[in-house]
């Protein structure tokens, strides 16, 4: 998800610089792109910034256990977050997941709901939350962790894709990509949520 949405980002020339924080550096070159190795758990001052956008995300199976995953999902994220307040950002878009809820009994979507609620009380003057379905496409290629079983899932929800509502639907990566910025790019006060029925094909409308 963190590669469509910083294509997008380096071909918007709304913005002037684009820096990536990792915890390694890519290979891809850009004159406006700026890579950030660093450590999440200490992450440096950032540069003067306006616009944050966070796509952090891993599995428990990659993980290795509860605690390894809310490092990530949870703490990683919010620490961004807080650092883009610190170097002046007024508007946060950040990539959640279907059925994210503080309350859930599962595991995944009560971080995930738990982030969203963390996010809202950063002090952003707009909040964007996307919450897609299960991707499309190989996750591999995506840079995603592969998921158990996500293969057939797949191929099962495209075989009965007519009859599956929007919001359950696989999505493709560009279309989330491609909502979340635009949305950002919008302003809006307060705090917005992205469901997933409602970003299917956001990428061809761009």
């Amino acid at each position: 998800m963190g590669r469509e949405i910083l294509a997008i980002l380096l071909a918007d020339k709304r913005y002037r610089r684009v820096h990536v924080l990792g915890r390694r550096t890519t290979d891809l070159q850009h004159p406006k792109l700026e890579q950030h190795v660093v450590d999440f758990t200490r992450l440096p001052s950032l540069p003067a910034i306006d616009d944050v956008f966070i796509a952090l995300g891993t599995t428990i199976k990659v993980a290795g256990s509860q605690e390894a995953f809310r490092a990530i999902d949870f703490d990683a994220v919010l620490a961004v977050a807080r650092a883009g307040i610190a170097a002046g950002a007024t508007k946060l878009g950040a990539v959640s997941a279907l059925g994210a809820n503080s309350k859930s009994s599962v595991f995944y979507s009560r971080v995930k709901g738990e982030a969203e609620q963390a996010l809202a009380q950063c002090g952003y003057h707009s909040l964007v939350l996307a919450r897609p379905a299960m991707l499309a496409g190989d996750r591999e290629a995506l840079g995603q962790p592969v998921r158990s079983g996500e293969r057939m899932g797949l191929a099962f929800t495209r075989a009965l894709r007519p009859l599956i509502p929007a919001n359950y639907r696989s999505i493709a990566a560009a279309d989330v990509a491609a909502a979340l910025v635009q949305a950002v790019h919008t302003g809006t006060a307060g705090v917005r949520y992205l469901e997933s029925g409602t970003m299917q094909g956001a990428n061809s409308k761009a």
